[in-house]
């Protein structure tokens, strides 16, 4: 399993664990994350599992897709640096111990 950390703008945490192979809005989706909205279920039309990685993660996942990085534009909290889609972002052994930050609103 791999461990997840989100940490919402009020910096509250939520821990979670999720199994390699899903998506990190799919298992915040599935343990009810607070602030992950997911709209669209992961489709890549809407920006409502927008979160914020630090340099360290952001430097363990591939680069944004040009659709990622469009969409991004339309998520409620501007987009910034380390800024993904949620529903983008495959869980792999390499991101256990994720820690990832919530913007303030996702509508």
């Amino acid at each position: 399993m791999i461990k997840i950390r989100f940490i919402a703008a009020d910096e509250s945490v939520q821990d979670i664990e999720a199994a390699p192979g899903q998506s990190l809005m799919k298992a915040a989706v599935d343990a009810n994350v607070r602030g992950i909205e997911a709209d669209c279920g992961g489709t890549l039309t809407c920006a409502t599992c927008h979160v914020i990685l630090d340099g360290y993660w952001s430097a363990q996942v591939p680069p944004p897709a040009p659709d990622e990085i469009d969409m991004l534009d339309f998520a409620a909290t501007p987009p910034q640096p380390g800024s993904r889609l949620s529903c983008q972002l495959q869980l792999t052994p390499q991101l256990d111990g994720l820690q990832v930050r919530l913007p303030a609103s996702q509508h």
